[in-house]
């Protein structure tokens, strides 16, 4: 029998359902708003069941999935988003960037081979590298693994420690000046004008053996020709320092010899001339000693401090620390057992207890090529003779292309235990074998300075794809570009290179960032005074004086954030300026995707910020503090990913200030003070412009002495406004104090350029008047003339004979009256000045 049932029926039913399904079957119920609600329309629809009381729930289930929701579509895609694609030296082209791993990426960096200080061309390739690792990690989010080696054991490491160490104990031997001690250091000399002075000079220069003094006059003198010095560096483009060196040991030789001569031979005398040695003696007491250095600490200590020496620089240069470093040192057992495995596939061959990579087989295997990254340099002997280090020898190897992936240690040179005997590693093995030990047979990026692309850089490659027999072991080469100081490659082995120390004495790690930012990281850079004072300096003022702007008027904002004026102040210009701030984030996006296009990411950030500043600036308008905040927030935020803040917290600027900051907000502690102070200043300022009277101008004085000296000491800057009342702003003290004394200087040197400019029309004007003081009836006769000039003159002083009595000719008698004529003028002129002078002298 079919009942009829009650609307109490269908509530129970429909509720045990919820309850039911709720607990129960969760693929069935997505919510509890979803069954209310399809129970109510059932409910409210008049449905009638013909079915058992209290047994409704499975027609009401099929009552509730009968209701369903209208269908939805995928909106398509407005706008493409950019894919970002790296410029890969592997291809010489912008590519896709597929990491192999999701979102993990395997980097390895190229770290220093310490042995000197860390100079500009390091701050050029790490701040670089550390850029481009926080655009992948802080802005794309990549999970960056950061590997960076340091090269601690090498030719260049070796000789110096040696050198260091020779040097250290011919000093302390040379506690008196002698003709011995000169004698060495003559003979040193000598030996080195030979050897290396003598590689840039034409044949027919180079002195002989004993003739080296006599030459040396014509020597500097070649030197000092510039054409000449020219043709010297296209032979050796380490001349002028070789140059250089000679010349200083000469001029301390001939120095000692007089001190010597007039029995001056005291310690002090002996260290000059050492000391004013040292590049020479260096060089020659390891020649001559350095199978004598046995102790293996001496090459560490040097590494060591030097290493200390390059992090503690790029903790100034606020360059991230790597998050795994590795030692070459530290990882010998690996080298040994990784050239075993290139030796056991075919790729290596012994020689005289030293291993080779044979690069004919590996180029001439079907899985392989050598060189991908500079093909067309496999011959450049050059090249492959600087990758290889002074300390290497060629012998033994079947060709020229050819390295050592194990050196047989000669004495003087640090060894570890080997199949093949005592020997260190090669150059090129130390960043495979490393770089295989934290990732394996293959890494998404590896990095470093262009000048490392080859044979470095390639030479890597074959060694770690022969161990491997892997077809690619790097998918991203990226390679920093080259570094020039106004012009002029940079180079330790040149000795023309500035230090990060030297440079930071005159530039913030900011500024040099900067530098580095408006600039393509694989392009050369030629950093200037002029780039740095002109294009960086603008820059970094053009973002301070928008930060502080921004930061006073969201202060202000929120000291009266209570009192609204019952407007929303969101119309156009404040729609135009979040659609700018929204293309903006499209297109630094777009900018860094284009291979980390880091000068258009600045012109877009740049760009907006001028919007912003007209925006703010525009007159008769309120602005919209919330619209800037949040344009100013992400500008702050973009120009912190690229390591220009100092701090890590989200604020307008920079970020907080670390030295000394203590955690205290100095806005908010100091604001509401000098709020107060603010205020004083406008009511004294407005009474004084009203009352119009030219005594309260001392008030306006006091005014304008509070905002030019008192507040400045503080950190204080007041702008006055349109509307009367003075914008606060929190400055570095030091900063207004520079700003005031440039206005100042620049005020001063604008009054002493007009003074100049008047005091010059003032002797233009004295040197004609003084012209003017003889009487035209006088210039003809002397003394103004020579005597026996002229013999004979008219009634106006004109000459009509010469001294010879001969009449003067029409022509002669034509210019004269020329003469006499310019000559009446000025004279008059003269008068009338001088009755002037007499006139002011008598008031």
């Amino acid at each position: 029998m079919m009942n009829d049932f009650s609307l109490a029926d269908y509530e129970f039913a429909g509720w045990r359902l919820l309850h039911k399904h709720t607990v129960c079957d969760s693929s069935f119920v997505a919510s509890h708003d979803m069954i209310r609600t399809s129970v109510n329309i059932i409910l409210r629809s008049g449905y009638r069941a013909s079915v058992p009381h209290r047994r409704s729930v499975n027609t009401l289930k099929d009552a509730v999935m009968a209701v369903r929701q209208p269908a939805w579509h995928l909106p398509p895609p407005q706008i493409d988003q950019p894919v970002l694609k790296i410029f890969n030296s592997l291809t010489k082209t912008k590519t896709e960037f597929i990491p192999i791993d999701g979102s993990h990426v395997k980097w390895y960096n190229c770290g220093p081979t310490v042995y000197d200080a860390s100079h500009m061309g390091h701050a050029r390739n790490y701040v670089t590298q550390d850029i481009l690792r926080r655009i992948m990690s802080d802005y794309f989010g990549y999970d960056v693994h950061f590997v960076m080696n340091v090269t601690d054991i090498d030719d260049k490491i070796i000789v110096r420690a040696r050198q260091n160490y020779l040097f250290s104990q011919f000093r302390n031997s040379a506690t008196t000046l002698s003709a011995d001690l000169l004698s060495q250091v003559s003979e040193a000399w000598g030996s080195y004008v030979r050897e290396n002075v003598s590689k840039g000079l034409p044949n027919e220069e180079k002195p002989s053996r004993g003739e080296e003094e006599m030459q040396w006059q014509r020597i500097a003198g070649i030197a000092l020709d510039q054409s000449r010095k020219l043709e010297c560096l296209k032979r050796d483009e380490k001349f002028d320092m070789h140059f250089t060196a000679a010349n200083r040991t000469l001029a301390a030789i001939e120095a000692a010899r007089h001190a010597l001569s007039a029995n001056q031979s005291g310690g002090d005398t002996a260290f000059r001339l050492v000391d004013e040695s040292r590049d020479i003696l260096a060089s020659a007491l390891d020649k001559k000693l350095k199978d004598t250095v046995t102790d293996q600490s001496v090459f560490r200590s040097l590494a060591a401090y030097w290493e200390g020496q390059f992090f503690k620089d790029m903790e100034r240069l606020r360059v991230r620390y790597p998050d795994t470093v590795t030692r070459v040192t530290e990882y010998v057992p690996e080298v040994v057992e990784f050239v075993q495995g290139i030796i056991k596939n075919g790729y290596g061959y012994e020689f005289e207890s030293s291993v080779y990579f044979d690069t004919g087989a590996f180029d001439s295997s079907d899985r392989h090529d050598y060189a991908k990254l500079e093909p067309w340099s496999k011959g450049n002997r050059e090249l492959l003779a600087e990758g290889e280090g002074v300390l290497s020898s060629t012998s033994g190897r079947r060709s020229a292309s050819d390295f050592a992936l194990w050196k047989a240690s000669k004495p003087g040179e640090p060894s570890w235990p080997s199949p093949w005997g005592p020997g260190r590693p090669g150059w090129h093995i130390e960043c495979s074998v490393m770089a295989s030990a934290i990732f394996g047979d293959r890494m998404d990026i590896h990095s470093g300075g262009i000048d490392l692309a080859f044979p470095h850089h390639d030479n890597e490659m074959a060694q770690s794809e022969a161990y491997h027999e892997c077809g690619a072991w790097v998918n991203y080469f990226i390679h920093t570009g080259h570094l020039h100081i106004e012009g002029l490659k940079m180079s330790k082995s040149l000795k023309n290179f500035i230090t990060i120390d030297e440079i930071l004495q005159r530039f913030t790690a900011r500024q040099l960032r900067l530098a580095f930012l408006t600039q393509l990281w694989n392009a050369k850079i030629d950093f200037s005074e002029s780039m740095m004072m002109g294009e960086v300096k603008s820059l970094e003022v053009t973002f301070n004086n928008f930060f502080t702007n921004v930061r006073a008027i969201i202060s202000q904002a929120q000291a009266h954030e209570d009192q609204s004026d019952g407007e929303h102040h969101y119309n156009n210009a404040e729609q135009e300026l979040m659609k700018s701030l929204y293309d903006s984030k499209t297109a630094f996006r777009t900018a860094l995707c284009d291979s980390f296009n880091t000068p258009e990411a600045l012109k877009v950030i740049r760009d907006l910020v001028s919007r912003i500043n007209v925006y703010i600036n525009s007159p008769g308008r309120k602005a919209n503090v919330s619209v800037v905040k949040q344009s100013a927030t992400w500008i702050s935020d973009m120009l912190r990913m690229f390591g220009l803040g100092e701090g890590q917290t989200s604020e307008i600027g920079w970020g907080q200030e670390e030295e000394g900051a203590g955690g205290v907000n100095r806005e908010e502690t100091l604001m509401p003070y000098l709020r107060v102070l603010s205020s004083f200043r406008d009511g004294v300022r407005q009474l004084a412009i009203a009352k119009n009277d030219n005594a309260l101008k001392e008030i306006l004085k006091l005014c304008d002495k509070l905002r030019d000296d008192d507040l400045v000491s503080l950190g204080v800057a007041l702008d006055d406004q349109e509307d009367g009342k003075a914008l606060v702003k929190l400055v570095s003290p030091a900063e207004l104090v520079k700003a005031r004394e440039e206005k100042r200087l620049k005020l001063d040197a604008q009054a002493a350029k007009k003074a100049a400019a008047a005091e010059e029309v003032r002797q233009k004007r004295l040197a004609k008047m003084e012209k003017g003081r003889v009487p035209p009836e006088e210039m003809f006769r002397p003394p103004n003339v020579p005597e026996g000039t002229y013999i004979r003159w008219d009634e106006y002083g004109l000459p009509t004979a010469t001294g010879s009595g001969e009449e003067l000719s029409k022509n002669q008698q034509k210019r004269a009256r020329k003469e006499w004529d310019a000559q009446k003028k000025l004279h008059e002129e003269f008068l009338a000045w001088k009755k002037e002078q007499e006139s002011v002298a008598g008031s």
